[in-house]
């Protein structure tokens, strides 16, 4: 049965309501990984990147260039650094490069 409230609520409370009785946060937090990689990275990176996925504070992303995938190797510390600024909360703790 649907909760109701006697209150008014924000859209925003009402919304972040639905997503921790839904847990669906880690849904959540898997789109905006990759929303802030292809931000971050811009579209010289995004061209040869096919595939972004979060996993277990795990960031996963195919590279369809070894000479790109070599480059960002090296940075991997800064990257995630600016990943998890952009995110506001540390949600990526490692980088795999494939």
């Amino acid at each position: 049965m649907a909760k109701r409230y006697n209150q008014h609520r924000s859209m925003g409370e009402a919304l972040n309501e639905f997503i921790k009785e839904n847990r669906l946060q880690k849904g959540i937090d898997k789109v905006d990984a990759r929303e802030a990689w292809e931000r971050l990275m811009g579209n010289g990176v995004n061209n040869y990147t096919t595939q972004v996925e979060l996993k277990n504070e795990t960031l996963y992303v195919s590279l369809s260039s070894s000479v790109l995938r070599q480059e960002l190797s090296m940075g991997k510390t800064k990257i995630i650094a600016m990943i998890n600024e952009e995110l506001g909360k540390e949600l990526v703790k490692k980088i795999v490069l494939r």
